[in-house]
């Protein structure tokens, strides 16, 4: 525009003076409609409005200056009902300054630029109508500067555009508008559209309060927005569509409705340095065959993902953050493709990037915080690369369950929940130079099937086991090391095998290496450094060890075979360890009246004891009434023992067990003692078998659930508890005359355990309180400790004990009968103290436990 101003001002004859036409309600030589004004005027001449509202329809034919005398809000340009806009512009270069334009309708254009024309609308307020600029139609865009004839050109300047319906500014054709400090506000569907190949240039443009799309371009239009804020919009901010294309440099897109900007077709958006805030769904979203690039961008609360690309869409994001989003920060599915260099994802409630379908992803120098589930997980068929990422306090660092083959290297996993790195059943990945610290299970899982590469890397500090191979996987592992593992180093499930090469296992709190039956691993140049033992597992594990150094330990005995298939020279642990359980020992035969007899000499539980009594007498009638070929009526004796610790609940559970041995309703009798640790897994599918483990070593007798309420978190939500629950209520019912499950906690929590499951509430039917013990009892039960010791208290050392219990605080760390016997033991303590400075005491000095050598409340 401002070079074909040039060219039509050079060719105006230099002696033509401008005119001015003045326009006013009354006055000596003024027009009274400026529509009369402007047909008088010739090109280059200016009409001037004086304030006052002009009901009337105007056209510039001819290059023309209008402006308000007196400034903005002075003069109104109103159209008259069924006039048409109230101001159209046909002729090239004209100006229009300070006017307030208002249609006679909100849907319809309040001003209309032609074909070929062009003006500059500076300062002024388009009201309850649209500005419409229509172009010829051209066949494609050409992204350069086009100072092609007939091509419509817009400058709106300082401008505001409100009140409209429908659109507020629309640009068809070849039409071509810059908008600068301009307002776009309060309209009743979208803020601006552009079609065909038109072009919208806008420097801090601001538009807010839409009820649709905030920008809307379709067909092959173009927009380029700089240092501009979409607000408000009551769907897309910025909404691309067909071949359209569109930069946005410092840009902020902000509450908008829907996504804050979407591309779809085979559009294409460019962003720099904007931020998209508080979208209500997802803050970008590029769908079909749509493409975005976003450098230097911020997205913060979206109500759905930060990024969503659908189709076969493409997304390149650079130096990007994407913070606190509703669903996964990036979601790629279908055939999408995504790259992220040197970007980071912080908060979110699902995972930080999340493929599915057939995408594709690379992710480089970026990294992934706080986020509730995984880091990165990759699913169905998709595939990631994910090279010198940091992830750190997620659920699981990465998750792979998809066949395709992901890459991860050289990449830091940190706190998290559950597993660092875990590759699921059937799953294919490479796992090259890695770090997984702190992980909350297992360092890195290789699920049932899973196909893997781990080359190099370090494993430190996991509170499960360091290296997870369950059953059936075969990885091929060669440098690894694994330091500090809350359990094993290397945990072989059934039936895993595999190649380890020039691997380290250093200080694991369980044997280096666990080997469940059938597992055959293949070991070759591996090292177990500083573990407490080496090996452990069961019988029928057959792992192969070339030239590795399994720390020192004894060797089994010439005439026995090397556990596991040790070969000769390798050190291995004693052969007891790692010796197949063989046939339970044999059951002594007890007697019912000695083990109630046995009952009756338990300090306290008086409550309990009159419970057991009554249990056994019913259970004496339902074996009379078998023995008598009469049908047992229903019983089930599986038990809740609810009290606090230290009220005895084990060593009754004991008891019970033995006495259920000897009415001929238990084979064996004996105890197994179980919580939480021993039954829940630390990764996915090693819970059902634990579980079922620790139940099969009952079968005969009792299974004694220590704190089972930790099973069920207070908070609800998925747990791994949940799943031990299901299972021991499916084994209860699959083995119920062949084990008592006795479930012992809190009183107040209890209640919520039975009632996670209803197969739970049908089956423990009978709760036995465990009461706090009186004063009296633990003083009872220190005498009782103390002839088993042969020591006997004083009278004073009686007394005092009495007064010692009865004023004890009985707080959260008060222990009932281990805080007896713990005060039992530093009695001894601080007599021993006494005797040693007595140089040589008296025999009854030895045995005697007197009033000072209680210990003193702190």
């Amino acid at each position: 525009m401002d070079r074909r101003t040039t060219r039509q001002n050079a060719a105006r004859p230099a002696e033509q003076p401008t005119r001015i036409h003045a326009v006013g309600p009354r006055g000596r030589g003024a027009h009274r409609l400026i529509g009369d004004a402007l047909r008088a005027a010739v090109p280059g001449d200016t009409v001037v409005v004086d304030p006052g509202r002009y009901e009337e329809a105007v056209v510039l034919e001819r290059r023309v200056v209008l402006v308000a005398r007196q400034g903005s809000g002075t003069v109104v340009l109103a159209a008259p009902a069924g006039a048409g806009p109230a101001l159209t512009v046909q002729g090239p270069d004209c100006l229009v300054r300070s006017l307030d334009i208002e249609a006679a309708d909100p849907g319809e254009p309040a001003v209309t630029v032609a074909p070929g024309a062009g003006v500059v609308l500076a300062h002024c307020t388009v009201r309850g109508g649209r500005i419409e600029v229509r172009g010829p139609e051209r066949a494609e865009q050409d992204d350069a500067e086009d100072d092609a004839q007939g091509t419509s050109a817009v400058l709106l300047r300082h401008c505001r555009l409100e009140g409209a319906r429908l659109a507020a500014l629309r640009l068809s054709g070849g039409a071509r508008v810059r908008a600068e400090d301009t307002v776009i506000t309060t309209v009743d569907g979208t803020g601006a559209v552009l079609s065909g190949t038109a072009r919208l240039d806008a420097v801090r443009l601001r538009l807010e309060s839409t009820t649709g799309s905030g920008l809307r371009l379709r067909g092959q239009a173009r927009l380029r927005l700089s240092d501009s804020v979409l607000h408000r919009a009551g769907r897309a901010g910025l909404l691309l569509e067909d071949g359209s294309r569109a930069s946005a440099d410092g840009t902020r897109v902000e509450a908008a409705g829907a996504a804050g900007v979407q591309v779809t077709g085979s559009a294409r958006a460019e962003l720099a340095d904007c931020r998209i805030a508080g979208a209500g769904a997802s803050a970008l979203v590029v769908q079909d065959e749509g493409s975005l690039v976003a450098r230097g961008c911020t997205v913060r609360e979206p109500a759905a993902n930060g990024l969503l690309a659908t189709g076969s869409a493409r997304a390149e994001l650079t130096d990007c953050r994407l913070d606190d989003c509703a669903f996964s920060a990036l979601h790629l599915s279908g055939d999408a493709d995504g790259t992220l260099t040197d970007s980071r994802v912080r908060g979110g409630a699902e995972h930080g990037v999340h493929l599915a379908g057939n995408a594709r992803a690379s992710l480089t120098d970026c990294a992934v915080s706080g986020v509730t589930m995984a880091g990165v997980a990759v699913t169905e068929q998709s595939a990631a690369t994910v090279t010198g990422c940091r992830i750190s306090a997620a659920d699981t660092g990465v998750t792979v369950s998809s066949p395709t083959g992901s890459r991860i290297a050289h990449s830091t996993v940190t706190a998290t929940v559950r597993s660092g790195l875990e590759i699921g059943p059937g799953a294919k990945a490479e796992l090259l130079g890695n770090r997984v610290a702190g992980a909350g299970a297992a360092g890195i899982l290789l699920d049932t099937g899973s196909d893997v590469t781990v080359e190099g890397g370090t494993v430190e500090g996991s509170a499960g086991s360091g290296l997870v191979v369950w059953t059936g996987a075969r990885p091929v592992v060669s440098g690894l090391r694994i330091e500090g593992a809350g359990k094993n180093g290397v945990y072989f499930a059934q039936d895993a095998g595999g190649l380890l090469t020039s691997c380290d296992v250093v200080r694991s709190a369980f044997p280096a290496l666990h080997l469940a039956a059938g597992a055959g691993p293949r070991l070759r140049r591996c090292r177990v450094l500083d573990c407490a033992e080496a090996l452990g597992g069961e019988e029928g594990a057959a792992p192969v060890f070339e030239e590795c150094d399994l720390g020192d330990r004894p060797a089994p005995p010439p005439a026995a075979p090397a556990p596991f298939g040790v070969p000769a020279g390798a050190a291995a642990p004693p052969s007891a360890a790692l010796a197949p359980a063989g046939p339970p020992p044999e059951v002594v035969e007890e007697h019912l009246d000695d083990l109630l007899a046995e009952l009756g000499t338990l300090v306290g539980l008086d409550r309990v004891k009159h419970d057991v009594h009554s249990m056994v007498k019913l259970m004496q009638a339902v074996r009379l009434r078998e023995e008598a070929g009469l049908p047992a009526p229903p019983l089930s004796r599986h038990l809740v023992f609810a009290g606090n610790p230290g009220t005895g609940k084990t060593t009754v559970a004991r008891l019970y067990g033995r006495l259920l041995k000897a009415l001929g309703l238990l084979r064996r009798g004996h105890l197994v003692e179980v919580d939480r640790s021993a039954l829940v897994g630390e990764y996915v599918g090693h819970t059902g078998p634990r579980t079922a483990a620790a139940f099969n070593r009952a079968l005969g007798g009792v299974l004694f659930i220590d704190e089972a309420y930790s099973l069920v978190p207070a908070a609800g939500g998925h747990d791994f508890g949940l799943e031990a629950v299901a299972t021991l209520v499916k084994l209860m019912e699959d083995h119920r005359d062949d084990v008592v499950v006795i479930a012992a906690g809190y009183p107040a929590d209890m209640a919520r355990f039975i009632g996670s499951n209803p197969g739970l509430s049908s089956r423990f039917t009978r709760t036995l309180l465990f009461e706090d013990y009186q004063a009296a009892d633990l003083v009872a039960i220190v005498e009782h400790q103390a002839q088993e010791h042969r020591y006997e208290l004083t009278g004073a050392a009686r007394q005092r004990l009495l007064r010692h219990f009865e004023t004890v605080p009985r707080d959260a760390g008060f222990g009932n009968g281990r805080s007896a016997r713990q005060t039992f033991q530093e009695m001894t303590e601080r007599q021993a103290q006494r005797m040693a400075e007595l140089g040589n005491p008296t025999p009854g000095q030895l045995t005697a436990l007197e009033a000072e050598d209680l210990p003193l409340l702190g």
